[in-house]
């Protein structure tokens, strides 16, 4: 584990919240109310939930605002980091519900899904920064996607994303290209 389990997963939940507009095949996965409803019980949130259409706007404000924090340096990082904590009004505590145990909140258990995902992403991040691990986050290295990924890996291994199938695909282009290889050393030279 690299950072604390809630760092971890707040940040897991940032990657997955704005990679539902970076799927290959076009479709925004978070969409619809019941979009948000699906992330918000996937990612067991406690928080107010209001499902409804100025929530899932909130929501995706927020996937754009966390997505702009993997085009930015470090040291450009704090300060934008700084400014989503002081708009969302963030006041961290500690909490412990159901199978969770001890863990920081950012914001009041009544403040939008919208303002809770953008200040607990934000916390999680300041976490990255002052553990001097910004490089972590990165883009998928597949030529054909753009998502984002966090490599949480030991030993920073990670290059590909969840959300597109890319390690896979690329696995299975390496496979190949292997196989085409070996095949053309194995064909014996006939002469016509």
């Amino acid at each position: 584990m690299v950072f604390a389990p809630d760092t971890e997963m707040s940040i897991a939940a940032a990657v997955e919240l704005v990679n539902t507009a970076r799927r290959r095949d076009g479709h925004d996965a978070m969409a619809t109310v019941a979009d948000v409803d699906e992330f918000y019980t996937r990612w067991g949130y406690t928080v107010r939930h209001d499902g409804d259409a100025d929530e899932l706007a909130a929501v995706r404000d927020a996937r754009d605002q966390i997505a702009a924090l993997w085009d930015v340096d470090r040291d450009t990082a704090a300060s934008v980091l700084n400014e989503l904590l002081a708009r969302g009004g963030a006041v961290p505590f500690l909490v412990r519900h159901g199978d969770v145990d001890w863990h920081l909140h950012g914001t009041a258990p009544d403040a939008p899904l919208g303002t809770v995902v953008l200040v607990e992403t934000a916390m999680a991040m300041a976490d990255v920064v002052r553990s001097d691990e910004w490089d972590r986050l990165q883009r998928c290295e597949a030529d054909d996607c753009d998502a984002l990924l966090v490599d949480l890996s030991r030993n920073r291994s990670r290059r590909f994303c969840d959300v597109n199938g890319c390690a896979n695909r690329a696995h299975v282009a390496a496979y190949r290209a292997r196989r085409a290889g070996s095949t053309a050393l194995e064909e014996p030279d006939v002469a016509p």
